[in-house]
């Protein structure tokens, strides 16, 4: 297949490029470059089977040739990035998702939307079902993210129904592992950066609110079981393992080594208390369930991070 991926620079989107190439398709990544880095994918620089564009999506994208999908996963992700940048972030959710599925429906291209558990905003509905709508703040600092994607899923599902464009979205869990950010803003690279500098480790609230956190190869498996199934309306994926903050803290502690402990500040506005994917619809649709073990896959981000410093 020749497939176009926006955010092909970043965390995720160069994972996904990497699989992709590693399987035989052609692979045109995109990306401004806000969030994302050459860095990710310097090493598959000079293939032959993957192509480099630096372009913003919220404005009109062209691409030459044919296309037999669009993986749409282009977007900041990380708090920090909600106060920074939420006038871009907005953009890239509505202007780029419509540039995005233009793309796709002039190709006759599949399109798979990267949407986010954050759409479930501080959830009512615990686990959380792709049944359930949701309790966003939308004039929150966190709403730029939030709301963004869920009109990026209407949209997408608004292009299904009246052009006819075959499409995927995907919700999103908690994910990591190398090629995030040091000063990402996520728990993970904020614990493993603190507890690599020797440094206390600042949970937020008192630490008993929870996260699912996923590696994310076992991610990128799951989006490309979806782009290859028949799913048009979202599927979660994540790691369905709850784990309270507090208790996720201790664990970076004792893998790093670090012996300073952990600090409580309070919670920030609107953040989550419960976050755990019902990955009933993967586990059926996809055969998809996550196969790293969570220490497994902490060991690999602590060495990435730690070559990184």
């Amino acid at each position: 297949m020749r497939i176009l991926v926006t955010g092909g620079a970043g965390f995720i989107g160069s994972h996904l490029c990497d699989r992709l190439v590693a399987e035989g398709h052609e692979v045109i990544a995109m990306d401004n470059l806000v969030t994302g880095s050459t860095d990710n994918i310097a090493h598959l620089a000079g293939h032959g089977r993957f192509q480099f564009i630096h372009h913003d999506v919220t404005d009109y994208i062209y691409v030459p040739g044919p296309l037999d999908a669009v993986m749409h996963l282009a977007s900041p992700a990380s708090p920090i990035d909600f106060s920074r940048i939420p006038i871009q972030i907005l953009k890239v959710n509505s202007l780029g998702t419509h540039n995005a599925l233009g793309v796709a429906y002039v190709k006759g291209a599949r399109f798979l939307l990267a949407s986010t558990s954050e759409v479930y905003g501080d959830p009512l509905v615990h686990p959380q079902p792709e049944s359930y709508w949701g309790n966003v703040n939308p004039i929150g600092i966190r709403g730029v993210y939030d709301e963004g994607k869920r009109f990026s899923e209407a949209i997408t599902m608004a292009y299904h129904r009246i052009h006819g464009v075959d499409t995927r979205i995907i919700r999103i869990f908690n994910t990591y592992g190398p090629r995030m950010r040091l000063e990402d803003g996520r728990v993970v690279p904020n614990f493993v950066g603190q507890a690599l500098r020797g440094q206390p480790l600042t949970v937020y609230g008192d630490g008993s609110q929870t996260r699912s956190f996923c590696y994310v190869s076992d991610l990128v498996d799951g989006m490309l079981r979806l782009l290859m199934c028949n799913q048009t309306g979202p599927v979660n994926v994540g790691n369905p393992e709850e784990m309270c903050i507090r208790e996720f803290a201790e664990t970076i502690n004792r893998l790093t080594g670090n012996q300073a402990g952990i600090v409580y500040k309070p919670l920030p506005t609107d953040d989550p208390r419960i976050r755990q994917p019902d990955i009933t619809r993967a586990r059926s649709l996809l055969g998809w369930e996550p196969q790293v073990a969570l220490e497994e896959g902490l060991t690999r981000a602590i060495a990435y991070f730690r070559s990184k410093m």
